[in-house]
């Protein structure tokens, strides 16, 4: 399977766990010196290698007559710039944004949420597209695996293209209880201390890592 058919297919799992309805995200995988990324308005559920388009490094376009990239290729493109990630998984996964409709920070409640760097920061409202959101998410991804954006959804990546699936898979499913635990009080949260422990306790045990 070639890497456009990989970006494609993960963009239709993408679809069918429920994270984006319609053409609401887009993904993205590093290959070779360039990216490649989904097209604009792809609905992610019938997205086929025809509909991933490549780019250089600062945009231009490397497929001559191809579809336009998503809008958010700015995003995309700051994280690589940012970091050492393979892809990029950019969602509007319903738990994920209505968390991001009304925190400005994800608490860690539950000791998985160490596995995406600590509390999920939020970063604020732009439109989409913009290279304000682009800076804003860029921030809170700093030292983070995902992040929230306010008002619209999530950013996940990873050094595979099944790693940020998986990340943003798990931030999902962390925001949906993280609802659950608010209607029935207040959220009891791990104190710092209690992280540490879980850091010993995981690197001394190979946590999530086969026995």
């Amino acid at each position: 399977m070639s890497d456009r058919e990989q970006l494609a297919a993960a963009a239709r799992r993408v679809a069918a766990e429920g994270l984006v309805v319609g053409t609401g995200g887009n993904l993205s995988v590093r290959d070779g010196d360039d990216v490649l990324v989904t097209a604009s308005g792809v609905d992610l559920a019938r997205c086929t290698a025809a509909d991933v388009v490549a780019v250089a490094p600062d945009g231009t376009p490397r497929d001559p007559g191809a579809p336009a990239p998503t809008s958010e290729l700015p995003l995309h493109l700051g994280v690589y710039a940012d970091t050492a990630a393979r892809a990029v998984v950019h969602v509007h996964a319903p738990w994920s944004t209505a968390v991001a409709c009304v925190l400005d920070e994800l608490p860690v409640a539950h000791y998985q949420q160490l596995l995406l760097g600590g509390p999920i920061r939020v970063a604020p409202y732009a439109t989409f597209g913009t290279p304000e959101l682009a800076a804003g998410v860029r921030a809170a991804l700093e030292g983070r695996s995902v992040a929230l954006m306010a008002n619209h959804g999530a950013v996940a990546h990873g050094s595979s293209l099944e790693q940020a699936l998986e990340r943003a898979l798990l931030l999902e499913w962390l925001c949906a209880l993280h609802h659950r635990a608010s209607a029935l009080g207040l959220v009891r949260t791990l104190t710092e201390e209690q992280q540490h422990e879980v850091v010993l306790a995981a690197l001394d045990r190979h946590y999530g890592s086969p026995a």
